[in-house]
């Protein structure tokens, strides 16, 4: 079980038939091994009862080194580089001194058994693997460029943003972009976990890796390929096994002392009793050392921890959402606090507008139509509702030094008037008087030449599954569910209240929001994780600075996406209450391993001193025990949608 590098995907059609002929390989060079070691013991036996003859030592030796040469190989390289004590250097060390004390069939055997645990091990890392490298069928190869009258086909990488493509009944749709033509259902599967097909339409979104249904799809391309959803999450996966969690840190960092700890105790133990008790032979003693050392080597915690979490990330794949690293993922085995973000997480998002009060002498379809064109720049859930209330036949005027100012509206010029769209705030500070407008839903004040000229309500729907996100985590033992909002303390008291939450915080800038984060952590301290949960551009900053940032993926913005360290591809906040009982179901299998590892070990560490247990019940037991740790982690990659 050498110790491996993090298991990493790949997008190489011929990677699954070169591992299938490195199994192979692995496969025919243990039975050539065992064989050989077959052959030594019947010589052995039956000819030789005393001493070994040469014949003897060379088929030993032969299968020793076929199984073998590669812990020896790694454990030199490791000398030179200055890592002396690990695993490979107490095999190496308690083979060769087994040769010295003439056992050579035991010194096979731990190979042997150290390969066949290998052999197995990985397997298991391979099986944990293609339970992720499953997402790499998302991507599809081949994107129906409609191009002067005529369909070419040609790769995703060549399409550029506002070309249009053909999707037909059954094909993966190959760049994100909005439904110009035709209906249809859509498989979301691959991207959200979720079994629901989506129906579309002339306009809606559709996303890189969803599979069409019955109809043809007209979509005109929104993202190139390298920034679409497909390709994001397939780097989040391949970036996901990179970033160890504290477990694994700590694992490494025990190994580092406890290695070499073991080595100076064994070579106490092979010296000083014997030089202090004339009746007792170096070689017995040396021979207790050697299985001293066997029983000691950590791989079972070395393999099988990181195995465990690497199956983890899979079972989140699978579910739909995507962690970055099994830091990540054990952060979220207890956290402490959970902060959502308002519009578009624990809101729909799909605002319209409910209400329009005039001023000044205004009239309704003056303040939608000036509100309407001054957001056409704005992808903001708010500015969308407005701009799809205008109607149709009403003329779009360019904007004149257009300026959108952060967490409050936009200020720009038509036909010469300075225009102010946007919220109190902003108003205040451009010193324009208003009367406070309270309604259930968030107010849009329209000012003209420093007059108030109307106002604009709209409202928001609480998600359907929010409230169930919110009792859910208290079930789990989230003690304070918080809510950040830059809407107004009237809207944010209404949702807060329905959804019962503990508190909240409106009228919010970006900055605002990472302050009192910092403030929530400070109070919670280093074993309270803190985590964020948002979806928009001004999440951003937050998310970052969290414990653990959560993005809505299917809608969320990019910057928020690229900030989070957890994505949730169906936008569902219950969806959180899954990757939390996954993450407790993956620590849980980790810490089973390492109490097996430790006690069993522990054990015949004490058996071996006092000289009861032989070097084969020390190989078996090693052996076994790793392989029982490997056996076990693998159930973190059957986590179903718990």
């Amino acid at each position: 079980m050498y110790p491996q590098a993090k298991p990493t995907l790949t997008d190489n059609p011929n990677s699954e038939k070169e591992e299938e002929t490195k199994d192979d390989r692995k496969l025919w060079t243990m039975g050539i091994s065992f064989f050989l070691l077959i052959i030594g013991l019947v010589y052995r036996n039956p000819l030789h009862a005393g001493s070994f003859h040469f014949f003897e030592y060379l088929l030993f030796f032969s299968a020793y080194l076929l199984v073998g040469w590669k812990v020896i190989w790694v454990a030199f390289q490791n000398i030179f580089h200055g890592q002396v004590f690990d695993e490979h250097f107490l095999m190496t060390l308690a083979t060769l001194g087994a040769f010295v004390v003439h056992e050579m069939p035991e010194a096979v055997g731990v190979m042997l058994f150290y390969a066949a645990g290998e052999y197995l091990e990985d397997l298991a890392v391979g099986k944990s693997r293609r339970s992720i490298r499953h997402l790499l069928s998302i991507r599809s190869e081949v994107a129906n460029l409609e191009k002067n009258g005529k369909i070419e086909p040609v790769s995703p990488e060549k399409v550029q943003v506002g070309e249009n493509i053909l999707v037909r009944p059954g094909e993966r749709v190959p760049l994100d972009g909005v439904v110009l033509g035709g209906e249809s259902s859509l498989d979301t599967s691959a991207l959200t976990g979720e079994s629901v097909p989506q129906e579309v339409k002339a306009g809606s979104q559709v996303l890189a890796g969803m599979i069409n249904g019955h109809g043809l799809l007209k979509v005109q391309v929104s993202r190139l390929f390298q920034e679409s959803s497909v390709a994001k999450i397939l780097s989040l996966v391949q970036d996901a096994a990179s970033r160890k969690s504290s477990t694994e840190r700590f694992i490494t960092r025990f190994s580092r002392y406890y290695t070499p700890i073991v080595v100076f105790g064994a070579l106490a133990f092979a010296t000083i009793p014997p030089l202090l008790n004339s009746n007792t032979h170096f070689s017995d003693w040396i021979y207790r050392a050697l299985i001293l050392l066997v029983i000691s080597c950590p791989c079972a915690l070395v393999i099988s921890i990181p195995l465990g979490f690497f199956g983890g990330l899979g079972a989140a794949s699978r579910a739909g959402i995507l962690v970055k690293g099994a830091s990540y993922l054990e952060a979220l085995v207890n956290p402490h606090t959970v902060v959502f973000d308002k519009t578009g997480t624990l809101t729909e998002g799909t605002f319209r507008v409910t209400q329009i009060e005039p001023s000044n002498g205004h009239r309704n379809e003056e303040i939608l139509s000036i509100a309407a064109q001054m957001e056409l720049n704005s992808t903001h859930p708010i500015a969308r509702s407005i701009i799809e209330t205008l109607p149709r036949d009403i003329p779009v005027t360019e904007i004149e030094e257009y300026q959108e100012i952060n967490g409050m509206g936009a200020k720009g010029s038509i036909h010469g008037q300075t225009i102010l769209v946007g919220n109190e705030r902003l108003m205040e500070m451009e010193n324009i008087f208003f009367h406070h407008f309270s309604g259930p839903g968030t107010t849009i004040y329209v000012a003209i030449n420093g007059k108030l000229a109307g106002s604009i309500l709209v409202s928001d729907q609480i998600k359907p599954d929010a409230e169930q996100a919110i009792k859910g985590l208290r079930t789990l033992g989230v003690k304070e569910i918080i809510m950040f909002t830059g809407d107004n303390e009237l809207v944010a008291r209404n949702v807060a209240e329905k959804l019962k939450l503990n508190h909240f915080l409106a009228g919010m800038l970006p900055e605002k929001k990472v302050t009192e984060l910092e403030n929530l952590q400070s109070k919670t301290g280093k074993k309270g994780k803190v985590v964020f949960v948002g979806d928009g551009i001004n999440d951003a900053p937050v998310i970052a600075r969290a414990d653990v940032g959560i993005a809505m993926g299917a809608l969320g913005s990019d910057a928020a996406i690229e900030a989070a360290d957890v994505v949730i591809m169906d936008d569902h906040p219950s969806t959180i209450l899954r990757i939390i009982r996954i993450a407790r179901k993956t620590r849980l299998i980790v810490l089973e391993n390492i109490i097996l590892a430790l006690g069993v070990k522990g054990a015949f560490l004490l058996l071996g001193l006092f000289g009861v247990a032989t070097m084969w019940e020390a190989v078996i037991a090693d052996v076994g025990v790793t392989l029982a740790a490997i056996l076990n982690s693998t159930r973190t990659s059957k986590i179903k949608k718990i």
